[in-house]
């Protein structure tokens, strides 16, 4: 077989595997204009090589972030070396729809990139390679374990129920705003309230409508804080709340928009419609006291002291 003969089946035998692998190959000279198009790009975007060819990749798709590619080839030609680009960096340069309708949970292709340089006969990068890799099912799994790890971690820190903050994730704030007082001396103030003869609301009428009972004093007093407040549910029908830069005379009238809330509002269970009050207590946080579980202990004695007054009402420690 003459030398011409198998250099041509050679020659034939690459571009037969080109077209037929399954990784995205286009060339394109300086000017982005595109010279090579194999079957993978063929096949996702729906343009043959033969009509894209000497097109501008940029007119062809618009939504290719050019400073961006101009950018990281410039650098390729310039240093003459390979860039490479995770699609964690960039989920996609080539906008694909996703070939995996029906077992894949995404709208499009994520893509890892490799921008190689082409150089000619005089050794001057005259083209550039970039080839695109479908990583589409790596990408979701790890997406996946993300959303998963991130759910986890926020049913740690959250009360099934309320969804607020639970006791030790709140309980650390405390700290930390304690802390924090000690090394910048801001005002803050720490409030505990609980629901009035709650144990008569599940006796009267069952630990479901009790639990209707709980979410609401949530949503309710979540709503009368600010963004830099800090609720939790301490234990039971118990609660919390966090008022960095407040006074307490600002703490009592957050607590009394909280309270008369509640006092107004009914409660519609599947059981029957349920009236209820809180009581409050509110401690400033001063010099003289020791540690959070202090402060915390001088907010539970005045919720004690509202608790004795006739509940419904609000006490500042004194």
């Amino acid at each position: 077989m003459a030398i011409n003969e198998l250099e041509a089946q050679s020659f034939h035998w690459l571009v037969d595997m080109l077209e037929s692998v399954e990784v995205g190959l286009v060339v394109l000279d300086l000017d982005f204009k595109v010279q090579a198009w194999n079957g993978f790009m063929e096949n996702h975007s729906g343009i043959t090589a033969s009509k894209i060819r000497n097109q501008s990749i940029f007119e062809i798709f618009p939504d290719i972030p050019q400073a961006w590619l101009t950018r990281k080839v410039d650098a390729v030609a310039l240093l003459n070396t390979r860039a490479f680009i995770s699609w964690e960096q960039r989920p996609y340069l080539f906008r694909f729809r996703s070939t995996r309708p029906i077992t894949g949970t995404e709208a499009y292709m994520f893509q890892n990139l490799t921008i190689s340089p082409l150089a000619g006969s005089t050794g001057q990068v005259e083209k550039i390679c970039v080839m695109v890799y479908d990583v589409t099912d790596i990408a979701t799994g790890k997406r996946a374990l993300e959303r998963a790890n991130e759910q986890l971690a926020k049913l740690s820190m959250t009360d099934r129920l309320t969804g607020l903050l639970n006791r030790g994730t709140w309980e650390n704030l405390v700290d930390a705003e304690f802390e924090r007082f000690r090394r910048y001396g801001h005002i803050t103030s720490l409030v505990m309230f609980d629901i009035d003869f709650f144990k008569k609301v599940n006796d009267n009428h069952g630990h479901l409508a009790g639990d209707e009972v709980i979410k609401h004093t949530a949503a309710t007093a979540k709503s009368s804080l600010r963004q830099s407040d800090s609720i939790g549910r301490y234990g039971g029908e118990e609660f919390g709340i966090i008022l960095p830069e407040t006074d307490a005379k600002g703490a009592r009238i957050i607590c009394e928009r909280i309270r008369e809330s509640i006092e107004k509002s009914v409660v519609q269970t599947s059981v029957a419609p349920i009236n209820y009050t809180i009581s409050v207590g509110i401690s400033q946080l001063t010099g003289s006291v020791e540690n959070h579980m202090s402060w915390m202990q001088q907010a539970d004695e005045a919720l004690y002291t509202a608790k004795k007054s006739g509940r419904n009402c609000v006490v500042v420690f004194e």
